[in-house]
């Protein structure tokens, strides 16, 4: 069973960065496909960038196509989401989702199974 943890959220300001981690205890990520999904207040859960498992391939959401991105570690422990010129629409409660190895992925919360306890991202002055 995979059970996953979130890192790395926290304060920042409008324009800052943030790198969130999401781990897993005994398992390799190399064997699943991993999204990162965000919740705020009054709003629906919102796909926001995946990576497959065997092509890597990557996927990510309009709102955050080219300040975001998502990439394994070389070891397969960690999956990192980078994320650069953040706005006050950034802010929300982060969650990494993990899927098993024959199915693809999505940005829709549907396609996983596992997922980690979240970590709150919070933009603002």
């Amino acid at each position: 069973h995979l059970q996953l943890v979130e890192s790395g959220g926290g304060l920042v300001q409008p324009g800052g960065s943030l790198r969130l981690s999401c781990t897993a205890s005994g398992f390799s990520l190399d064997y699943y496909s991993i999204g990162w999904f965000r919740q705020a207040p009054g709003k629906e859960r919102e796909g926001v960038a995946y990576i497959t498992s065997v092509s890597e391939s990557t996927y990510y959401a309009d709102s955050v196509k080219g300040r975001f991105t998502i990439s394994r570690d070389n070891a397969g422990s960690t999956v990192a989401l980078q994320m650069n010129s953040l706005t006050p629409e950034d802010t929300g409660v982060y969650y990494c989702a993990g899927v098993d190895l024959d199915y693809g992925g999505g940005l829709d919360s549907e396609d996983y199974r596992y997922w980690g306890q979240g970590t709150q991202v919070t933009v603002s002055t």
